[in-house]
């Protein structure tokens, strides 16, 4: 299709006012030869969107400029059609409201960002949306749990077929065994009977398809259309599902690991499911009970994270021992209670009950004539306390999520044994472990990735839910420790993030963080040199590999990221809107002033996920800086390509500044291994930086989040500064 292309230039926000239009009219009309250029007061405004649309019926326009505000700003505003190609200039958060009104630097930037735009525009074409073959709408549960029969409740009410499968005989898993649970509604005071008899009930009636007493043999195949082989018994049958929640639970830390708090050693102390067995038997009988918290949890020789279930389970089962026996005493030894939320309520009843709360650490636990005795240091009263006859000690152990029980995958090997002997640097790998839930037919493992503590989340502040596996959604306590409100709510949740995967993929779109974007990685095999670099950096298992090395792409497994792009170091892949020559392009088309003029250039490349934000709320703020800064946003660092580097340096550009997301165990990058990756491939650039003559030190990488936008100004003041004394960039004059 011809590119028919118009710049609508806004004068609004007082852009009209800081800078020279006419000027900024002439670098699209004379320099590019754009044969519609126009300008209003209130482009966002009805008037300004009629004359834009009056343009595309009358004009033929299908590709707009619009230069005006951040492209983060009235996004539904100015959308036109799948048909049109929409590029955004922003002369407003990162131009007018953080440099000088009437200004030539501010005048030039103002240019650049216009030349930049017009280039991005001609190497950017409509995508068209990759379709899956025998699409299927099926969504498909693991785990018949509290968390996994939420799930498969919410989404088979919400109208899509779903199939629920359970590795035990009958459904409820954990939740499914207790004698009375913690209140899940107001007032949360009072232990309530089981749900999971009704939850049954409720997934039965909403026509789930139930598979009891049965594995996931194999799952092969990427959203709408995922292959999964379930076994029963002795026999196996084949499914097609769109998407899946993982919801297999997690297991009770293995008590036998605490024998300094008795068990093993006492017969008598005994841990919560334990004690939950005899509740349900109408076993218990005692007249004096101790509970003991974080038994092996927040101790980095066990678990070295809070459980968060444990304190709400105990609390539960001190009120069974009170429901039995109004006098008995009850103790529990903790070092923080934790009743998140609307369970302060419950936490209130049991001390309303007589249940005697003491923060301390348990230092030892003897027995004599079958009766125990504690020692704690008392931190309330700061002194060592001592309190026997306990009929039972309770110990609150804890859990493992399913996806952390399993034997480690071993990596693959290296390729070759120049592969091997590299000591050239390489991204952190997640481990998987085999831990017989999905069985994946992925190059990188058959689990999903265990990360922080063995949970498989994906990140854990922006996707709750989400997992490196586009499709697969993690709930409940195998994604992270959470108590049964919690779960309940991360089962619907996950369902509902399933449910938006099924109707993103069917129409070819992309989910989380580029939910809608159309475009994926296409390949230029006719080059490809089989190194596996686009395989191996994939943060989401979208490639997999022929016998020959060749990359297989999985279109709905990909998430748009563009770390394959940059991996390659062939640039054999692009997309349709995104590539690296477009990016090469927007680095050539910025005016290099001469080296007399005094005028540095400094390059951002800025992750859009979180610089870029951080970058417009400097603007927001009128936080000033410095004026020889050109920005280029990319989707993520992932996609960032050694050339563009080389491009900038070569071009004259005195600086190069990577501007991404906080990476390591508490990542923030959106897309997992961006960051990180980017900083690794930046750490190859000496030598390219040596062979043109320059310092090391042009070239950087930093880390940024939206809350750092008033660092900004200091942080390029400082670079800038560095630059100074390095003096110019000897390659300015052959630029």
């Amino acid at each position: 299709m011809e590119k028919k292309i118009a710049v609508y230039i806004c004068t609004g926000c007082g852009i009209g006012d800081a800078l020279d239009i006419d000027a900024l009219s002439k670098v699209a009309k004379s320099e590019f030869k754009v044969p519609i250029c126009k300008t209003d007061g209130q482009l966002c405004g009805p008037e300004g969107v009629a004359l834009i649309k009056q343009d595309i019926e009358s004009e033929g326009v299908n590709t707009v400029v619009i230069a005006g505000c951040s492209a983060r700003v009235n996004f539904d505003v100015f959308k036109f059609g799948p048909d049109n190609i929409v590029e955004r200039i922003n002369l407003r958060e990162q131009v007018i409201w953080c440099h000088t009104a009437d200004d030539e630097d501010t005048q030039m930037l103002a240019e650049d960002y216009m030349r930049m735009g017009l280039v991005k525009q001609k190497n950017m074409y409509v995508p068209e949306p990759y379709q899956v073959e025998s699409f299927s709408r099926n969504i498909l549960v693991v785990g018949g749990g509290l968390t996994g029969l939420t799930a498969a409740v919410e989404s088979a009410k919400a109208g899509y077929s779903t199939i629920l499968v359970e590795k035990d005989a009958e459904l409820g898993g954990y939740v499914g065994k207790m004698y009375k649970q913690v209140p899940m509604k107001p007032p949360y005071t009072d232990l309530e009977e089981n749900c999971i008899p009704n939850l049954v009930k409720a997934a039965e009636d909403a026509g789930v398809k139930i598979y009891k007493s049965a594995t996931v043999e194999n799952t092969a195949g990427a959203p709408g259309m995922f292959d999964v082989t379930i076994k029963q018994g002795d026999s196996t049958v084949q499914e097609r599902v769109g998407a899946i929640v993982l919801a297999t639970g997690a297991k009770p830390y293995e008590a036998d690991k605490l024998g300094h708090l008795g068990f093993g050693k006492f017969p008598n102390v005994i841990t919560q499911s334990m004690f939950e067995e005899m509740a349900t038997a109408g076993k218990l009988e005692a007249s004096k009970v101790a509970f003991i918290q974080c038994a092996g949890s927040r101790d980095q020789e066990h678990l070295p994270y809070c459980s968060a279930a444990c304190c709400i389970e105990s609390i539960k089962q001190a009120l069974y021992v009170k429901e039995k026996n109004a006098e008995a005493n009850v103790y529990v030894y903790y070092k923080d209670i934790r009743s998140n939320g609307q369970y302060e309520h419950f936490y209130m009843k049991a001390q309303q009950e007589g249940v005697v709360f003491v923060k301390g650490d348990v230092t030892e636990i003897t027995e004599e004539d079958g009766k125990l005795t504690i020692e704690a240091d008392d931190k309330t009263m700061g002194t060592t306390s001592l309190a026997d006859e306990f009929d039972y000690v309770v110990l609150a152990n804890g859990m493992v999520p399913t996806a952390a029980l399993g034997d480690l995958v071993e990596e693959e090997p290296a390729a070759d044994e120049a592969a091997a002997a590299s000591d050239e640097p390489k991204a952190s790998t997640p481990p998987v472990i085999k831990a017989n839930l999905l069985n994946l037919a992925y190059r990188q493992g058959p689990e999903l990735p265990a990360l922080k503590y063995g949970f498989p989340d994906s990140h854990y502040i922006c996707f709750p839910y989400e997992t490196r596996r586009t499709g697969i959604y993690a709930a409940g306590v195998v994604r992270a420790p959470m108590d049964m409100l919690s779960a309940v709510e991360d089962g619907a949740g996950a369902a509902m993030k399933a449910v938006q995967c099924v109707e993103a993929t069917e129409m070819g779109q992309a989910v989380h963080p580029r939910s809608g974007d159309m475009s994926f990685p296409e390949f230029n095999m006719n080059r490809c040199t089989q190194c596996k670099r686009c395989t191996e950096e994939c943060p989401f298992g979208a490639i997999n590999e022929d016998e020959k090395g060749n990359p297989l792409p999985n279109p709905s497994r990909c998430r748009r990221c563009g770390t394959c792009m940059g991996a390659c170091p062939e640039r054999i892949i692009s997309f349709k809107n995104y590539s690296v020559p477009m990016v090469g392009n927007m680095v050539k088309t910025i005016e290099m002033p001469e080296e007399d003029e005094e005028k540095p250039r400094i390059l951002i490349f800025a992750c859009e996920n979180d610089a870029i934000p951080a970058l417009d709320m400097a603007g927001i703020n009128r936080l000033q800086y410095n004026a020889w800064v050109r920005i280029i946003p990319l989707r993520c660092l992932g996609s960032l390509n050694l050339v563009w580097i080389n491009d900038a340096m070569g071009g004259g550009f005195d600086g190069v500044l990577l501007m991404g997301c906080k990476h390591g165990d508490d990542y923030q990058c959106h897309f997992m291994k961006g960051s990180e990756l980017a900083e690794i491939r930046l750490s190859k650039i000496s030598e390219t930086l040596d062979r043109l003559g320059l310092e090391s030190e042009r070239v950087r990488a930093t880390t940024v989040n939206i809350m750092d936008y008033d660092k900004i100004p200091a942080m390029l003041d400082e670079f800038a500064a560095d630059l100074e004394e390095l003096g110019p960039n000897p390659m300015k004059d052959f630029a």
